[in-house]
């Protein structure tokens, strides 16, 4: 083969090599987010704020895994099609059980139900958050962001009638939180060392079985300060499986994809709406953004049977309300 044969043969190869390249490129870039979910990153102590709110995001990436399967099937090239498909398998792996559901233990206690609602500010209707209580025949209700004058306007639109007993801490801005009940509410000590308040209590159910309920509200992970504090306060909140059945509901202000919050599954809860195939229902979006989240949980002890879970507007909120109907072990 003479010089000019082959400067023929090398120019011909390079348009391949770059069309190679570029399905490559965007099998990688969805590939790092799948090893970044596997990983849990945003446990990592040098992650921060420009990662670990995004993990938030995985659901919409998984969905556009497509994409770079389709592109690489364009462009003909088969080896990144293959690797493509692995990737989206992956985040199928990762998201599309909680649109499933998973098997219930075979509990028998009594029925607990549940509801958390993010007032925003104090600022939610009193009258919608009252309605819920009352629809559903609540036994407990946790609040995020309490404010001192929510607290009358709650009171006066009759949510006392329907659950006289409560444990409030409630502050000005984001920072109150508050447990109303049906049952008479014994204080236990806050969760300590937290940015919002976290109040506990314990309460005891007709025929005797106690409950432990804590209303949850770390900070938003969206600056490198607030990083530390919301893994800190996600930590602190007490384990379950020790014999006491516990409860936890609120604004987490995390997914299930963040690895904080599966860290604090694994200590012996199951989130209610991903055991009945609700866990992708979105509970907040902020208008800044081009997506809807599912950050407010209640997490259940896992020996507990989920029998039914509702996400509902509130006015006046941005969040939306979470109700859980629990069977006691």
């Amino acid at each position: 083969m003479d010089d000019v044969q082959r400067d023929r043969t090398r120019a011909a190869g390079r348009p391949d090599l770059w069309v190679s390249a570029l399905a490559w490129a965007a099998v990688i870039c969805w590939g790092l987010w799948a090893l970044a979910r596997l990983a849990g990153i945003d446990r990592a102590p040098w992650i921060g704020a420009a990662a670990t709110p995004p993990v938030s995001f995985t659901p919409y990436i998984a969905a556009a895994s497509v994409l770079p399967v389709a592109f690489a099937a364009l462009l003909r090239r088969r080896r990144a099609v293959i690797g493509g498909a692995a990737v989206m398998l992956v985040l199928a792996f990762c998201v599309l059980p909680r649109a499933v559901g998973g098997g219930q233990p075979d509990a028998r206690g009594p029925a607990l139900r549940v509801l958390t609602v993010n007032l925003l500010f104090g600022e939610a209707d009193p009258e919608a958050v009252r309605d819920l209580v009352r629809r559903h025949d609540v036994d407990v209700l946790s609040l995020q962001e309490l404010t001192p004058d929510a607290v009358p306007r709650l009171e006066g639109a009759g949510l006392g009638r329907l659950l006289p007993h409560k444990v409030l801490d409630a502050r000005t801005g984001a920072g109150g939180t508050g447990l109303y009940a049906r049952y008479p509410l014994r204080a236990l000590p806050a969760v300590p060392g937290t940015v919002f308040a976290m109040p506990r209590a314990e309460f005891t159910l007709p025929g005797g079985r106690r409950v432990e309920v804590t209303a949850v509200h770390p900070p938003p992970p969206v600056t490198r300060a607030a990083i530390p504090q919301w893994r800190h306060d996600m930590r602190a909140l007490p384990p379950a499986g020790d014999g006491t059945v516990r409860v936890l509901a609120g604004d987490f202000n995390a997914t299930l994809d963040h690895a904080e919050l599966r860290g604090l599954l694994d200590r012996g809860y199951a989130d209610a709406a991903d055991r009945v195939g609700k866990g992708l229902v979105h509970t907040w979006r902020d208008p800044r953004l081009p997506a809807y989240l599912t950050i407010d949980h209640v997490l259940v002890d896992r020996r507990c049977a989920v029998r039914d879970v509702a996400v509902h507007d509130v006015p006046g909120s941005d969040h939306r309300a979470v109700f859980a109907d629990i069977r006691l072990p």
